[in-house]
């Protein structure tokens, strides 16, 4: 099974949190990242969205150089730029990003490229363009953000599992009670935010 820590530093803050912003979001999150290197996720997808491109690339080398016995992969969300200055371990596409195959002709060798999914034509389109994985959900009504997607349920996830060959990872709603279910579905691991920073 594989689990994928999605990152949020913004998400339920730690008490040497600043709510004013600042770095101790970010000493926080790098806490956060370097226990699931040791001891929690097998990828690690670091969604800050709001920081800027340089921020940004110095939390992927930061989570980069921290202690990572296990091999557990730094995937960035959204900005290949980043993922390749960073030499990180893949790039995630958010559900209506440039198909996967166009990031390929300039991805290193074994670079994984994924994609969020909300259907199946969108889990088959990402498959069919290259993406060696999908996030497909939401399953269950999400913990750490609204969601405007109604959860699709156990069924929507067995059906996209069986619908495509690359690994299928149940995303949404997704806990330590509901994640066994999600892979007697069909799915190859499970995704999410809270299972892995609310400790």
């Amino acid at each position: 099974m594989i689990r994928c820590y999605i990152t949020d530093r913004n998400f339920r803050r730690t008490a040497d949190s600043n709510p004013r912003g600042g770095s101790a979001p970010l000493i926080s999150l790098l806490h956060t990242i370097a226990r699931n290197l040791i001891d929690g996720a097998d990828w690690i997808q670091l969604r800050e969205k709001d920081l800027p491109a340089p921020e940004l690339l110095a939390l992927v080398k930061s989570a980069r150089a921290l202690p990572n016995p296990r091999g557990v992969k730094i995937i960035v969300n959204s900005r290949m730029d980043v993922a390749l200055a960073a030499g990180a371990d893949g790039l995630h596409l958010p559900a209506g990003s440039i198909p996967p195959n166009r990031w390929r002709a300039i991805a290193p060798p074994g670079f994984l490229i994924g994609a969020s999914c909300h259907g199946l034509d969108e889990v088959r389109a990402a498959e069919s363009s290259g993406a060696d994985y999908v996030l497909f959900g939401p399953v269950f009504a999400p913990k750490s953000k609204s969601s405007e997607l109604a959860p699709g349920g156990l069924d929507q996830l067995h059906e996209a599992a069986r619908a495509v060959k690359i690994p299928v990872l149940a995303l949404g709603g997704i806990t330590r009670e509901n994640m066994q279910s999600c892979i007697d579905a069909g799915a190859a691991g499970i995704a999410g935010i809270s299972m892995f920073q609310d400790c």
